[in-house]
Formats: C-alpha cells, sequence, structure tokens
C-alpha cells in the first residue's frame, strides 16, 4: 500500500531565488550530500538546468554505498499564481513509484517549501517510507543552510 511524506520548512530567502536555485542539477546534488549521492547514468551529466524530462541516476548512499538506480521523471505543473511546483514523477530498482511533488509559496520575507512524496516500494514501502522521511529533512536542513550563506555552494 502506498505512503505519502510530506514536510514543510521555511526558507529565509524569496519564493523567486528559490525557484531559480530548484531547477539546478547542482541544488539536488548540494541538498543530497551526506546522505545520498546521484550519479548520472549513461556517462552523461545532469543538465546545469532541468528540463521536462526522465534522467536516470545511480544513487550512492552516504556518497559510496550503492543502493541502485532512480528514474528522475521531471515536469513543471502549471503555477496557480502563488504557488510554483515541480514534480519528480519517478521510479527505482526496487520503488515502483517515487512521486515527488516540490511546492514553494511566498511566506512572510522567505518561502514556505514543500516536500510531498508518494512512495510505493512493494512490501519495501514502510522501510523507503522511513528513509524519505529522513532523506527530505536533511534535504530542508542542507536548503536552509545554503539560504543562510548567500547560496555559497561550496561552504
Amino acid at each position: 500500500m502506498p505512503q505519502t511524506v510530506r514536510l514543510t520548512t521555511h526558507i529565509p530567502a524569496s519564493p523567486d531565488k528559490i525557484w531559480q536555485e530548484l531547477q539546478t542539477s547542482r541544488l539536488l546534488q548540494y541538498v543530497a550530500r551526506g546522505l545520498v549521492r546521484f550519479v548520472p547514468a549513461g556517462g552523461k551529466a545532469f543538465p546545469d538546468v532541468w528540463t521536462e524530462g526522465r534522467y536516470k541516476a545511480w544513487l550512492l548512499l552516504f556518497g559510496f554505498f550503492p543502493i541502485g538506480w532512480q528514474v528522475i521523471g521531471l515536469e513543471f505543473p502549471p503555477s496557480d499564481g502563488q504557488h510554483k511546483r515541480l514534480r519528480d514523477n519517478g521510479c527505482g530498482w526496487l520503488i515502483r513509484t517515487w512521486d515527488h511533488l516540490i511546492t514553494i509559496a511566498p511566506e512572510g520575507e522567505g518561502t514556505r517549501y514543500t516536500d510531498e512524496v508518494r512512495i510505493d516500494a512493494g512490501w519495501l514501502t514502510v522501510p523507503v517510507t522511513l528513509f524519505a522521511r529522513v532523506f527530505y529533512a536533511h534535504r530542508q536542513r542542507r536548503w536552509i543552510k545554503l539560504a543562510n550563506s548567500g547560496f555559497d555552494y561550496q561552504g
């Protein structure tokens, strides 16, 4: 039975800046660093700026332990004027469904950022869902760190 994880945080940066960074592959690598590394499959690098499409990546837990592959299926659902969204309708080696929706919206002097992912991994759904909670909390902490550094990716 599919499970859903939803985590929301406040990022101290404008929605326009968050949206701009969200569309880059360097952001994915930065926010996942320390927990998961995404290595493009097929010998091609990820594009600097994402476009709609499907990208296959090998996943390395803690940056070195192989845990299979993932298809990142990027879509940009229409904005409703206040909310912007990016969807990764992906799947993986052990995961039938990894339907991740990122929603950003203005909130005070910054941005309300939400990760919501629906997961179906058969009998592994519960442990994968627990991992997703840790993964998205980690990503959101890294987002805040990046925003607080003035988007210094080296820091």
